[in-house]
């Protein structure tokens, strides 16, 4: 059921009761079960993507979501490519390049379904000089960082997991080309969803007074 804001109630429990909490439990998961997500749990994670802040409410971003094993299997095989060249150029060892090429490709094979954030500019403000349109870029691509966040929290908040990958970055014309996109987007991250077949290790967190670096 949707309410007037445009989001359907929740329809798995909740994992927190207030906002703190859910901030504190989100973790990154590598490891998911062989089980599938519901169509209206995807929808209910896109839709809160889809009230980030945006530079002038313009939502410069579009998403791609994939669940059938073939298409991640060839998109994983397709970045893969370029992600060994950049391995091999840094001058690891092909025994290690190897072993985390095939660690990556299992992460996309295993999850339940990939959510490929893109960027998408051609409704921005324009500017007669190259500085500010530089700039309305550079707000676009924070706006699509608040998306992404807005995707793994609520993710959680219905009982999933995700874990937010960098690849598509380095090669966005790769993914475009694998999976028939428009040329017009510009894939920035690749968001596996499911439900974690365990607990992570989780990172600890630098202290406030090492973050705060002035307050008057």
């Amino acid at each position: 059921m949707a309410t007037q804001s445009g989001f359907r109630q929740a329809t798995l429990p909740v994992r927190a009761d207030n906002l703190a909490s859910l901030l504190r439990g989100r973790r990154s998961v590598r490891k998911y079960q062989a089980r599938p997500v519901a169509r209206e749990y995807i929808e209910q994670i896109i839709e809160a993507a889809r009230w980030a802040p945006s530079p002038h409410g313009r939502q410069p971003w579009r998403f791609v979501i994939l669940t059938r094993l073939e298409v991640k299997a060839s998109l994983a095989e397709q970045m893969g490519s370029t992600w060994q060249q950049n391995l091999e150029m840094d001058g690891q060892d092909a025994e290690i390049v190897n072993i985390r090429l095939e660690k990556s490709r299992q992460r996309i094979y295993n999850a339940p379904v990939i959510i490929i954030p893109c960027l998408y500019l051609e409704d921005l403000d324009r500017y007669p000089d190259e500085k500010r349109q530089a700039d309305e870029t550079t707000m676009a691509i924070q706006s699509l960082g608040a998306a992404i966040q807005n995707i793994l929290l609520m993710a959680y908040d219905l009982g999933l997991d995700t874990g937010w990958m960098c690849a598509p970055l380095f090669c966005p014309e790769v993914v475009c080309e694998a999976l028939s996109l428009d040329p017009r987007l510009i894939p920035h991250a690749l968001i596996t969803l499911g439900y974690a077949a365990g607990d992570p290790q989780r990172r600890d967190r630098l202290p406030l007074s090492t973050l705060i670096v002035r307050f008057d």
